[in-house]
C-alpha cells in the first residue's frame, strides 16, 4: 500500500552530498580505498576548550530545557561578537538560536514568503535554499553566480529580476559550493537595490571567518539594513562543531518573536550541554580558528594550482571557505556523470555541480577540509582519470 503524504512534501529535495557519502562509504566497506572530498565538513577536531564547556555543563547539570531562543548567556555573546566582528549591533531579544544553521534557512522562508511571492537564491548555491523556497510555496528565482565574473552576483541582471513580487534575496559570502566572494560594492549595491522596497536579505554568513583577504561585509552593518536582514550563522564552520547541531539567526526582534514560535512548535530549545559550549567559543581563544584558516590556505593554495595544470580542466581561485570549484567541462560529460565516474573508477568522492543548481552544470565540487596529503593522491588520481578520458580508453 502506497502513503497517502501531503502534496508539498514532493517540493522538498536532499542534498547530494550526502547521497555521495553514503555510496562512498558502501565502497570503502567492500575494501576500496576512498578520498573524501565530497562533504562539507571541517577534518580538524572541535577545540579542547570547548569540549570542556561543554564537560563542565553537564557536569553542573545544566542537561535540560533551555529557553526556546536560546540561553541568555549564549545570546549575550552572539551579541558581544557580531558588535567585534560585523560591526552589527543586536540585543539578545534579536537573537533566536537554533538546533544547526538550516532551521533558519527554513524559518525564515516560513516565515517571509508565500504563494505569489518571489524569492532569489544563489545558483549555484547550497541546495537547500530552494528547496526550502519551493516548500514555502514561493517561486525560486536563481541568480547566477558565473565563473567569467569569478562567482559573483551580477548586479544589473539582479536589478532586472527584482519585482513587486520579490520577497526575499539570499546572499552567501563566501559561497558554498564556489568559495566565491560577493565584493563590498556587491553588497553595497545590494542594499540599495532592497533599502528602500519590502523586499528582505537572508544573509548567510556561515563561512565568513574562513576567509583569505579583505573580511567580508555584512550587509546588516549598512545604514537602514539590520531590520532588513536575516543573519544566518552558527558553529559548524568556523570551530569545527557540526555535530554538535548549532546555529543561530540575528533579525529584528519581530521576526525574531515569529522564529521563536517556530522553535517552539519544532524543537522547543537547542541542545543546552551544546549552547554553553558554543558560549566558550565565542568568548575563548580564537587561535583554533586562526589556525584553521591557515591550514585551508595552503591547501587551496595548493589545490588550485594543481587542478589548473590537469589538461582539460579550469578553477578559478576561491576567496573563502573550503571548496574549489573546477571547471570540468571540456570533457564532454555531465557534471554527474563525471562525479559519478570519478569516485568508481579512481576512488575520489566529488559533488557534482549540478547539485548546486543549474548554472554549476559543467562543474565540481571539492572540499579541501581534507589533508594535504589526501588531496595530493586526490589530485594524481584525477589526472589519470581526465588523462583517460582524453585519450578516450574510457
Amino acid at each position: 500500500m502506497k502513503n497517502r503524504v501531503a502534496e508539498r512534501m514532493s517540493r522538498l529535495h536532499g542534498e547530494a552530498a550526502f547521497q555521495i557519502l553514503a555510496k562512498a562509504n558502501e565502497l570503502e566497506a567492500r575494501g576500496r580505498n576512498v578520498i573524501h572530498l565530497e562533504i562539507g565538513q571541517p577534518d580538524f577536531k572541535t577545540p579542547r576548550n570547548i569540549i570542556e564547556a561543554a564537560n563542565r555543563a553537564m557536569n553542573e547539570g545544566k542537561t535540560g530545557y533551555g529557553p526556546t531562543p536560546g540561553i541568555v548567556e549564549l545570546r549575550e555573546a552572539i551579541a558581544r561578537y557580531y558588535a567585534a566582528y560585523k560591526n552589527v549591533k543586536a540585543g539578545t531579544d534579536e537573537i533566536v538560536v537554533t538546533p544547526g544553521g538550516k532551521p533558519v534557512m527554513f524559518f525564515a522562508m516560513q516565515m517571509l514568503a508565500q504563494e505569489g511571492d518571489e524569492v532569489i537564491y544563489p545558483d549555484p548555491g547550497f541546495p537547500i535554499y530552494e528547496s526550502v523556497i519551493n516548500y514555502a510555496g514561493a517561486k525560486a528565482v536563481p541568480m547566477p553566480l558565473l565563473e567569467k565574473n569569478n562567482f559573483r552576483v551580477d548586479i544589473e541582471r539582479l536589478k532586472k529580476d527584482v519585482n513587486e513580487k520579490t520577497r526575499v534575496i539570499i546572499i552567501n559570502s563566501p559561497g558554498n559550493p564556489t568559495g566565491g566572494m560577493f565584493s563590498n560594492d556587491d553588497i553595497r549595491a545590494i542594499a540599495d537595490l532592497v533599502r528602500q522596497r519590502e523586499i528582505y536579505i537572508l544573509s548567510d554568513e556561515i563561512y565568513d571567518r574562513i576567509t583569505f583577504g579583505e573580511p567580508p561585509l555584512s550587509i546588516a552593518s549598512l545604514e537602514g539594513m539590520k531590520d532588513k536582514t536575516v543573519i544566518l550563522d552558527g558553529f559548524s564552520k568556523t570551530y569545527a562543531m557540526t555535530g554538535w547541531r548549532l546555529g543561530y539567526g540575528v533579525m529584528n526582534r519581530e521576526l525574531a518573536e515569529h522564529m521563536s514560535m517556530l522553535m517552539v512548535n519544532t524543537a522547543s530549545c537547542a541542545a543546552t550541554m551544546s549552547q554553553w559550549a558554543a558560549v566558550e567559543a565565542l568568548d575563548g581563544s580564537q587561535d583554533s580558528v586562526d589556525e584553521m584558516r591557515a591550514a585551508f590556505k595552503e591547501r587551496r593554495d595548493y589545490f588550485v594550482d594543481a587542478l589548473n595544470r590537469i589538461e582539460g580542466i579550469s578553477c578559478a581561485m576561491p576567496q573563502g571557505a573550503f571548496y574549489v570549484f573546477p571547471n570540468i567541462s571540456s570533457f564532454g560529460l555531465s557534471s554527474k556523470e563525471f562525479a559519478d565516474r570519478l569516485l568508481e573508477e579512481e576512488g575520489v568522492a566529488a559533488t557534482w555541480g549540478s547539485a548546486f543548481g543549474s548554472f554549476g552544470e559543467g562543474f565540481l565540487r571539492l572540499s579541501y577540509a581534507n589533508s594535504l596529503e589526501n588531496i595530493k593522491l586526490a589530485v594524481d588520481r584525477l589526472a589519470k582519470f581526465c588523462s583517460g578520458l582524453s585519450r578516450g580508453v574510457r
